[in-house]
């Protein structure tokens, strides 16, 4: 056991003096050492309950004859740092939070690892970590909230609120019921947003137990749920089975194919590459369009549509949805999970069944017949760049608009709510992303503001920064390469033309190459002030969104 190298043998006295001091018994030191990383905070609605999460996978751990040992991450939360300098920390959080376990865990040398996330840049930082420590180890989220009003209202309803507000069709008093109302539970926003992307693919992928993804925060199901991982991470232990043992490339199929019948967040194209790199496989942006092409779309999560997680999980969760795929052979069944059994045998053993034709649509009648998410090419974006096409109106699907360009999201939200933006234009915000926000950050606030004035319908927004996976429309995100690194997104000026043509996966900025031969001769990059020493390393390290923002090597 790796735990021997701090607990055995004669010189290992002084460690276990130390561990002595933290309240360990001898016999606890003799069994396997098991780490429970939890992101447990007072200031994330989906983190205040993971104590409780904590202490009931320990439990699990203790039963199975393992000792638990308990240490925290980090964790931010997206809606509460939205729309200021806070935002600009997200992103990165995800390398620290991997950093950071991949330390305690060398310093520490656990057996075995449990993880415990739940929002958006700790699923994937822990993810990435024990995919690089590669000890056995498995993944249970703290789950999602419930849904406001009965099941109809969320955080994005009240974003767009603001925007209804500006837009007279809703008073501040009404905002502030909505306000109080719309997050009414713990657990990680209640729709198809970055954190439940994340948390169900964690367990399409096999490293999470079934239900992890959709069994509500607060449902007696999530603490059973923590129980069975802790007792599952000792027999994982005891099997020698290894994150790399499970994540393979037909795991990487699966993970995409999932993605695009769920209506996934498109921050899965940035988290999926920096994930499955940690386990030596590469995931370019193409393989998002060739499942799409040929994945249906299956659930219209919100903000897609009006359904939300506790919907998909008396639904069947997951394993409704993946049964549905089976049926076309859209999924690789033989992939290894941390049950210890394949995906067929776990689907076999539970008789998933789709139990609400009204929330996963059967595989012959989808909501669509490609993915939620595409990514778009053009001189552009020559790199790439990314749509949740699921939720963009059928009349921005292939629209030519007028460019309004901003340097930065503040310029873009005071544009928006002051009323200059006019039906067909596309709002243009650059030098927002991994380099030159620097920390790309996320632009759920212009893009309720331009869903709740009514304009979802006739305004794109296009950026090289991203947005939240609670985004609606036509929002184009992850452009690359971005205008810091001399991207053409930072060439473009008010009135170009730029046609969007989602159904043929391209972009177009519609300038003839000599005018723009003379912008690139009189351009100079926007240098913003960076006061932060940490996002001044960030910006220096980081890659582009292309490549999942990882770090240069």
């Amino acid at each position: 056991m790796r735990s021997k190298k701090m607990t055995a043998g004669l010189e290992k006295a002084p460690h276990r003096s130390l561990m002595h001091a933290t309240g360990l018994t001898r016999e606890e030191m003799n069994r396997p050492l098991i780490g429970v990383c939890h992101a447990a905070n007072a200031i994330v609605p989906g983190h205040v309950h993971l104590g409780q999460i904590s202490q009931a996978v320990m439990d699990g751990v203790r039963m199975a004859g393992g000792t638990p040992v308990e240490f925290p991450a980090i964790g931010v939360c997206d809606g509460i740092a939205m729309n200021h300098e806070g935002m600009k920390m997200s992103l990165p959080s995800r390398e620290i939070i991997a950093d950071s376990l991949e330390i305690m865990a060398t310093a520490h040398p656990f057996d075995a690892l449990v993880c415990i996330p739940n929002c958006d840049k700790i699923v994937p930082g822990m993810l990435m970590a024990i995919l690089r420590l590669n000890i056995p180890a498995i993944v249970v989220s703290g789950g999602p909230m419930l849904a406001g009003d009965r099941g109809k209202t969320d955080l994005i309803t009240v974003f767009e609120g603001v925007g209804r507000v500006k837009a007279g069709t809703m008073t501040e008093d009404e905002l502030s019921e909505l306000e109080h109302s719309a997050c009414p539970t713990c657990g990680s926003c209640s729709g198809m947003f970055t954190a439940n992307s994340m948390n169900c693919l964690s367990e399409t992928i096999g490293l999470a137990l079934p239900g992890n993804g959709t069994i509500p925060a607060v449902m007696a199901g999530r603490v059973r749920l923590a129980k069975q991982a802790g007792m599952r991470v000792m027999d994982l232990l005891e099997k020698d089975i290894k994150p790399r043992d499970i994540v393979n490339e037909r795991s990487v199929h699966n993970a995409v194919t999932m993605d695009m019948a769920l209506g996934c967040s498109t921050n899965t194209v940035l988290h999926l590459p920096a994930l499955f790199r940690e386990a030596g496989l590469d995931l370019g942006l193409d393989i998002f369009n060739q499942v799409s092409r040929k994945t249906p779309n299956l659930c219209k999560l919100s903000p897609a549509g009006p359904h939300h997680m506790e919907d998909l999980d008396r639904a069947g969760g997951i394993p409704a949805v993946m049964t549905e795929l089976a049926k076309k052979d859209l999924l690789h069944l033989d992939v290894m999970t941390v049950t210890g059994k394949t995906v067929g045998e776990n689907l076999a053993d539970m008789k998933a069944v789709n139990r609400d034709t009204g929330i996963v649509r059967p595989i012959d009648e989808p909501y669509g017949k490609e993915g939620g998410i595409a990514i778009l090419y053009g001189n552009l974006a020559p790199q790439g760049c990314c749509v949740k096409q699921s939720a963009v109106a059928p009349e921005m699907m292939h629209r030519t608009c007028s460019a309004r360009c901003y340097d930065s999201e503040e310029e873009c939200v005071k544009a928006i709510l002051d009323n200059d933006i006019k039906p067909g234009d596309v709002i243009v915000v650059r030098y927002e992303g991994p380099k030159g926000g620097p920390g790309m950050r996320e632009m759920l606030t212009p893009t309720s503001a331009i869903a709740g004035m009514g304009l979802g319908d006739s305004v794109a927004l296009i950026t090289d920064g991203r947005f939240s996976g609670g985004t609606r429309g036509a929002a184009i995100g992850h452009v690359s390469p971005e205008a810091a690194a001399g991207g053409l997104i930072g060439l473009v000026q008010d009135g170009d033309k730029i046609e969007i043509n989602i159904p043929e996966r391209s972009i177009e900025l519609l300038v003839d190459e000599a005018e723009l031969e003379q912008r690139r001769a009189d351009w100079k990059p926007v240098v913003k002030e960076v006061n932060s020493p940490f996002l001044r390393r960030y910006a220096r390290q980081v890659t582009s969104a292309a490549t999942g923002a990882v770090f240069e090597d």
